[in-house]
């Protein structure tokens, strides 16, 4: 039987910057990540300047890695009127297959040990986890859940959502496409969907999409449903037809839940899309992900540093800095996804947008935070 500081369930963004953070301060901290490193993950892909100068300070230049400067956003309804703005923060564009392994990376150098496994339980037992992967038990006062939007252990958690069936897919494929400017984000509308596109480092464009399954399921496959239903956007009718796909078929992403997640469950500290899933449509989810390991790893460190080391304390301090951070957030989240499948709502709000860009950049402010150091 191991024991650890720290225990990480899931290496991706999340969960790989808390052990980063947590390390460099002195913890003995174990990720569990079921897939080797580097690999591609369905993520729309841009990450607000909101996290960078954090990540910097953690000893991660995304700009060593080649991620493309992104100062520009647009949005297009169904019918493919468009409306631009810059971005009040900016960001960046960078494949997860790149920024993930660029974080492993970094953690190693730091000394956070990392089993490729997929964790079997998690049980808290006498003030002490025992997480349980290939009939090994790892033993640890703190357990971070960072393994992403649902997972096996979201039902042995007796979490509600993991129980009931949700319409959502997200499907996500590299292009080659000659004239996408590399200083922009652009969302796009379609029949019961939307879809984000972006420059990546490699110079690739990342497409990624979310789409109701009702609309998805009368097609046999994606190639079709793209033709039919995501190329009713002029837009993207463009996209693909000046496009090469560079995946030999598109990553997806099924049953994929909104709805409110608690931040601490049975004692475990969730972060990333584990505490909750902000909408695609705007642009942060990369860089909440990031933010909450910051949030988790500071509760974490004051826990250590305390003389009473008070659980309840932590997971009190922990839940109220998540709900302040990101509540908000996330509730103009579901109600910006609400006008957005509504194609009159959508219509003419892009058509006041391409009137007034103060109006776009508002909105985009209350789904986006502040820089963090």
């Amino acid at each position: 039987m191991k024991e650890y500081d720290v225990v990480i369930v899931g290496g991706g963004l999340a969960g790989l910057t808390a052990a980063i953070a947590l390390s460099r301060k002195g913890y003995v901290v174990l990720v569990f990540e079921p897939n080797q490193y580097p690999h591609h993950k369905v993520c729309g892909e841009y990450v607000s300047n909101e996290v960078v100068p954090y990540l910097e300070s953690l000893g991660v230049a995304l700009d060593k890695a080649g991620a493309v400067p992104v100062t520009d956003f647009q949005i297009s309804a169904t019918s493919g009127r468009v409306a631009q703005t810059k971005l009040p923060l900016g960001g960046i564009g960078i494949s997860r297959y790149t920024l993930d392994h660029t974080l492993y990376r970094r953690a190693l150098e730091v000394g956070v040990a990392f089993i490729f496994a997929k964790v079997s339980s998690i049980d808290f037992k006498n003030d002490i986890f025992q997480v349980r992967a290939q009939s090994e038990v790892y033993n640890s006062p703190i357990v971070i859940g960072a393994y992403g939007k649902r997972d096996a252990l979201d039902k042995s958690l007796k979490r509600d959502f993991s129980f009931q069936k949700h319409s959502w897919l997200a499907v996500k494929g590299h292009y080659r496409t000659p004239d996408f400017p590399d200083n922009l984000v652009a969302l796009h509308n379609f029949p019961g969907g939307y879809g984000g596109l972006s420059k990546t480092e490699s110079g690739a464009v990342n497409f990624c999409y979310l789409a109701h399954y009702d609309s998805f399921k009368k097609y046999p496959n994606i190639e079709e449903f793209n033709q039919k239903i995501v190329a009713q956007n002029k837009n993207l009718r463009h996209f693909f037809h000046e496009s090469e796909a560079l995946f030999e078929k598109p990553l997806t992403i099924a049953q994929i839940a909104f709805e409110e997640k608690k931040p601490i469950v049975n004692h475990i500290l969730m972060c990333g899309d584990t505490a909750g899933l902000i909408h695609p449509l705007c642009g942060n989810g990369m860089a909440m992900a990031i933010h909450s390991a910051k949030l988790a790893s500071n509760c974490i460190s004051t826990f250590f540093e305390s003389a009473s080391r008070d659980r309840t304390v932590l997971e009190q301090e922990y839940s109220k800095r998540w709900n302040t951070t990101f509540k908000k957030r996330l509730w103009y989240g579901r109600k910006l996804q609400q006008v957005l499948l509504h194609k009159k709502w959508v219509n003419s709000g892009v058509a006041l947008a391409s009137v007034s860009g103060k109006v776009l950049r508002y909105i985009i402010s209350k789904t986006h935070g502040k820089p963090i150091i």
